[in-house]
């Protein structure tokens, strides 16, 4: 993972790479991607993801739960 020094929106160098449970939502059903690495900042709350934390949270999503149905039975 590339290390992050500031925050790509708000230029805050208090931006941090963390490992943690990610809890998100979609149409209306919560989830949870667990021990997902990724920068996070406290200023104003953006979160940077690698391509392997995107495919970690995207293996937990509803939202790609179709596709993952497709592939398994290819």
């Amino acid at each position: 993972m590339v290390q992050i020094k500031h925050c790509p929106t708000c230029g805050s160098d208090k931006i941090r790479k963390v490992r943690r449970d990610l809890t998100e939502e979609y149409q209306g059903k919560s989830y949870t991607a667990p021990n997902v690495e990724f920068h996070d900042c406290p200023v104003c709350g953006e979160k940077v993801f690698d391509p392997e934390a995107v495919r970690l949270i995207q293996s937990y999503s509803p939202a790609f739960a179709k596709s993952r149905r497709m592939k398994r039975s290819a």
